[in-house]
């Protein structure tokens, strides 16, 4: 049953930012310009989405990815048919053993959810070979990820009470000058950073609102927690507040910062 559950989580996760993050690990692996033929791990691989994307357009010898959820893990297994991709159900603890295997390792919108990220990041680094790429990228939750944006503020509109579970509370590391500071604390070299902005186009506000329904993290719970009078006044906030365009369409930013440094 647990299985199933998270692949249910799996599912909805592609169509609430699933398909805006692989946009992002798109340009994310583009300016990692990690040379062709190359053993990668993605730490946090979830549905496999930044998998597929580095299978693409590197040309690898091979990706390792790792999540601690069964059901994301399955549903990589099945989407991503590869011979070159291979998928573990493990945590950062499960990396440790794996000393200097790999040429880069990789963390797409993960670190700011996993219990310790200095730690997942001191096993990811001790993962790879020295001169061997270690990088990220986390959603700017307090800031550009306009999706989210727009709906904490939507929601402390109506409920006050939300504040205490906006992400850009709950997750200071996706800051610019803290995502750095973890990788400075690390001892990584040649440390850069740049902003990634997905132009996220919905069709309509069913397509924006709708997904939220299926959320995951902190959005989920606070959703879960509502009655349906006040669920209700946040969707009506939301419509009057989001940039609807003529057509119905909407336009977004969804920002996200991408660092990387060498070992």
């Amino acid at each position: 049953m647990a299985a199933s559950n998270a692949f249910n989580d799996a599912v909805a996760y592609e169509g609430y930012v699933g398909r805006w993050s692989r946009i992002a690990g798109r340009q994310f692996i583009d300016w990692l310009n990690v040379p062709d033929g190359q053993m990668w791990l993605d730490f946090g691989a979830g549905t496999g989405i930044l998998t597929q994307v580095i299978l693409d357009q590197t040309a690898p010898r091979k990706v390792v990815g790792l999540d601690p959820a069964t059901g994301f893990i399955e549903r990589a297994r099945e989407t991503v048919l590869d011979t070159r991709a291979e998928f573990i159900v493990g945590d950062a603890s499960t990396i440790a053993a794996n000393v200097d295997e790999f040429d880069a390792a990789v963390a797409g919108l993960v670190l700011n959810f996993v219990p310790s990220p200095s730690e997942a990041l001191h096993n990811m680094a001790q993962a790879v070979k020295r001169g061997g790429v270690v990088a990220a990228y986390v959603w700017d939750y307090a800031g550009r990820m306009e999706m989210i944006r727009h709906f904490w503020e939507a929601a402390i509109a109506i409920d006050p009470t939300a504040a205490e579970l906006d992400s850009g509370k709950q997750f200071p590391i996706c800051q610019p000058d803290n995502f750095r500071a973890l990788f400075e604390q690390e001892a990584l070299n040649d440390i850069e950073l740049i902003p990634i902005d997905v132009q996220a186009r919905f069709t309509n506000f069913e397509d924006f609102w709708l997904p939220f329904l299926g959320a995951q993290g902190s959005v989920s719970k606070y959703l879960r927690s509502l009655d349906r009078d006040t669920l209700s006044r946040i969707s009506e906030q939301l419509h009057k507040q989001l940039p609807l365009n003529s057509d119905g369409t909407i336009d977004l930013i969804l920002r996200a910062w991408a660092i990387k440094s060498i070992r």
